[in-house]
């Protein structure tokens, strides 16, 4: 096992390194052009029992993959008012993209519901071992596993390795991904296309094979779409054609997996403040992100992760399968 982990953290590290580079590619076609003027700040809905940040959001930018231990302000992970009751009691959950943003805030809650949490991220170590510190504060054990979900073998590997230490498996959580804006088709390079798809389709695909084996009646996949699934966005052409196919790839899932027991469902989730898109646009752009949205703002993971309760424990959603469940905001389109 020590070998295969030597060999996943390279491949990690090598598609990082690609990550970045798709990056470059598309900032560097975009130094000549003049910066748009951000359109008036909308003012922010605040529906909850604690205030969250609202717009203008303070102006930065990151490398690829990204870090939240580096984002302003810090994305509100812990949901101080969500009170676990065992929904999850003595399960086991895999959460790709466990290192940060909604998959952090899942982690933690299903940890606070009695689970015991597995995490796979790239390569932002950081970040996965405070999501670690995290889930072991809710009283639970958390495995950390960094690699790169595109690889097939890695997959294999990484449930692999939560079955050896836990025992078993109950929830798999598909929420990695990839994104990068393209102003143009034609600004849209083969590599940036095939990172997008290798992470955010084969990644779905790949821990799905790897973790039915070890389903049972009662367990779950829940997958990541997005509103951009629904209505598509124009300068993500990539992400929300991989979006739309998550979106596809759970229902025809569901039906799949229903004769076994394994219920399959999504959450498409509206603008998030997490580092996906601190990472993805220009410093001046991420102050307004979310403003859009009918809240006027985005939404902090902890708004999102209590979907994800709802449709791993049993006793919420034992006949929901096939849901794309959105938490937007709001109505959108």
């Amino acid at each position: 096992m020590a070998n295969a982990t030597k060999r996943g953290t390279k491949k990690a590290q090598a598609t990082a390194s690609k990550q970045k580079n798709v990056q470059r590619q598309v900032e560097s076609s975009e130094r000549a052009k003049p910066a748009k003027s951000a359109s008036a700040s909308k003012s922010a809905k605040q529906t909850g029992a604690r205030r969250h940040p609202a717009n203008p959001l303070p102006a930065q930018h990151q490398s690829k993959p990204g870090k939240e231990a580096a984002l302003r302000p810090r994305p509100q992970f812990k949901a101080p008012d969500y009170v676990g009751s065992g929904k999850l009691e003595d399960m086991v959950a895999l959460v790709t993209g466990g290192d940060s943003g909604i998959g952090r805030a899942v982690a933690v809650l299903f940890a606070r519901e009695g689970a015991n949490v597995a995490i796979v991220y790239l390569n932002e170590q950081d970040d996965a071992e405070e999501t670690r510190r995290a889930v072991e504060a809710e009283g639970r054990e958390c495995l950390t596993i960094a690699g790169d979900v595109g690889d097939a073998m890695f997959c294999d590997e990484a449930v692999a390795q939560v079955v050896e230490r836990f025992g078993h498996l109950n929830i798999l959580v598909n929420n990695a991904a990839f994104q990068e804006h393209s102003d143009t088709l034609e600004a849209l390079t083969e590599e940036h296309l095939d990172q997008t798809i290798r992470t955010n389709i084969y990644g779905y695909f790949h821990m799905a094979r790897a973790a039915v084996p070890y389903l049972g009646k009662g367990c779950s996949i829940i997958n990541t779409g997005s509103e951009t699934g629904f209505f598509g966005s124009a300068k993500l052409l990539d992400y929300s054609a991989t979006k739309g196919a998550i979106h596809a790839f759970t229902r025809s899932l569901a039906s799949n997996l229903v004769e076994r027991g394994i219920r399959v469902n999504a959450v498409a989730p509206g603008p998030v403040w997490t580092p996906l898109n601190p990472a993805d646009r220009k410093a001046d752009q991420v102050k307004s992100f979310g403003e859009s949205n009918p809240m006027g703002r985005p939404a902090q993971p902890e708004e999102v992760a209590p979907a994800y309760v709802f449709l791993a424990a049993p006793s919420c959603a034992s006949y929901i399968s096939g849901a794309i469940l959105p938490v937007m905001g709001g109505p959108t389109g």
